[in-house]
């Protein structure tokens, strides 16, 4: 049963982005009075074919066997389906390659601007639905754990910070602190440490500091919580090396870890490299000796629930359109940011990299609302900025051949057309299969 749940809201979500994704292409190549051949959600390649077709007017509509995309067949489009006989005869007045270079770039873009819409809007709706959760100042236990460039600015793990300025502060506020600091100009940080206010003084160059780096807002300060093994990766250091959940790690080579913010930094310090911890399950302490990954982790995932409590703001509907908006541009920096990491080697593409296995997942095995919007809100943007990639056979390749036409003046020919998109689709199937072979690979022999 629950992997029934787990793939039903999966397959729903995917649906959901997929159709209103070729609606994106659908509709403006109707418009244009541009024929549609198929609309298809799913692929319905042989040996196959579909699970349900029916035809209206000149287009067919169906439901494909597999389940990695969606397609809308635009006749005198070159297209992944490969079919170009109807390329070798003249032009017709409603084919693709017939209209103007405006109208084909609109039709083209049209599914990724539907998908980026589409996130902000869901993102947006959650705000309005939901609200936004946040940790007050009250349940803040064990205090916060900040970056090191809080740090650097004399804050220090456990403070709780109180006011901004003159401003106070209720709330775990990382992108508040931000916006106090590098655009309002706030020189002074009121804390809570050790039972006693004090006032600090920031450095002139602060707001240079948090700007200068890229991070993420949430990076800059969270709740500080003990650390606890709630899950474990398989074939990663901490399942061969014995660690089971609800384990305490408390310390480090010798050293007290007492919270997660304390262990990270060490991890990194000594990554790949035999280290010793020490481990609390039950009353009793366990010595556990393990080599860390080359990235400087163990393959846990900390608890984070139980700690403290968490407590929502809710938004008006028009105070969650920009709200939404906001959510949606820090989820794809963040994205970016990842990918910049993995292609500069510093976070691992293998270990990373997943396919509709590890996108499924995600989802869980209970029926959660708020879950699955927030991700098919993420993947709606995902999808949107994935396609705008310059890869032939994606959106983005067609619309770098046209927005070359509009420039020059000078038209791809379908033939070299033809060829890029053949070298484009064969690409994109091999990143799919060795997406795919990963999760296989892990979820089966690690």
């Amino acid at each position: 049963m629950d992997t029934i749940v787990n793939i039903s809201q999966f397959l729903l979500s995917l649906s959901l982005l997929i159709v209103l994704h070729e609606m994106g292409h659908f509709f403006p190549a109707k418009w244009f009075k541009t024929r549609v051949e198929k609309f298809y959600l799913f692929f319905d390649f042989a040996p196959f074919n579909s699970l349900f077709k029916i035809k209206r007017g000149e287009t067919e509509y169906g439901i494909g066997w597999l389940p990695l995309g969606g397609y809308v067949k635009i006749s005198g489009m070159v297209d992944e389906s490969m079919d170009t006989e109807a390329l070798k005869q003249p032009p017709q007045p409603w084919e693709f390659r017939s209209k103007p270079a405006w109208q084909r770039l609109i039709i083209m873009i049209g599914g990724v601007t539907v998908n980026f819409l589409l996130g902000f809007a869901i993102f947006a709706m959650l705000l309005w639905m939901f609200g936004k959760a946040y940790v007050p100042n009250s349940e803040l236990k064990y205090g916060l754990a900040v970056d090191s460039v809080l740090i650097q600015q004399g804050l220090r793990p456990g403070d709780v910070v109180v006011k901004l300025g003159d401003t106070p502060v209720d709330r775990v506020d990382p992108g508040g602190y931000l916006e106090a600091v590098a655009l309002n100009n706030v020189r002074t940080v009121t804390v809570l440490r050790e039972g006693q206010q004090q006032v600090i003084q920031l450095p002139e160059d602060a707001a240079t500091q948090l700007t200068g780096q890229r991070r993420s807002k949430a990076d800059l300060m969270s709740p500080r919580v003990p650390f606890f093994v709630e899950e474990l990766q398989a074939g990663k250091p901490a399942k061969q090396a014995g660690l089971q959940k609800g384990d305490r790690i408390i310390a480090f080579n010798g050293q007290p870890t007492t919270y997660y913010d304390m262990f990270s930094p060490l991890a990194k310090q000594n990554k790949g490299k035999a280290v010793e911890l020490t481990v609390l399950r039950g009353s009793d302490t366990i010595a556990c000796k393990l080599t860390l990954t080359e990235e400087g982790l163990i393959g846990v995932l900390p608890r984070s629930e139980g700690f403290f409590k968490v407590e929502r703001e809710y938004y008006s509907f028009g105070a969650a359109l920009p709200a939404g908006f906001q959510m949606g541009v820090d989820f794809l920096n963040n994205q970016l940011k990842a990918f910049g990491q993995m292609f500069r080697g510093k976070i691992s593409v293998k270990d990373n990299l997943g396919s509709v296995i590890s996108i499924s997942k995600m989802y869980g095995t209970k029926w959660d609302w708020e879950r699955f919007w927030t991700l098919t809100a993420s993947l709606s943007i995902l999808l949107a900025f994935m396609n705008l990639l310059p890869i032939p056979a994606l959106d983005g390749g067609y619309v770098m051949f046209l927005l070359w036409e509009v420039v020059s003046g000078r038209k791809v020919s379908d033939k070299t057309m033809e060829k890029a998109v053949t070298v484009g689709f064969f690409l994109m199937l091999g990143l799919m299969v060795f997406a795919l072979g990963l999760d296989v690979w892990r979820n089966l022999f690690q």
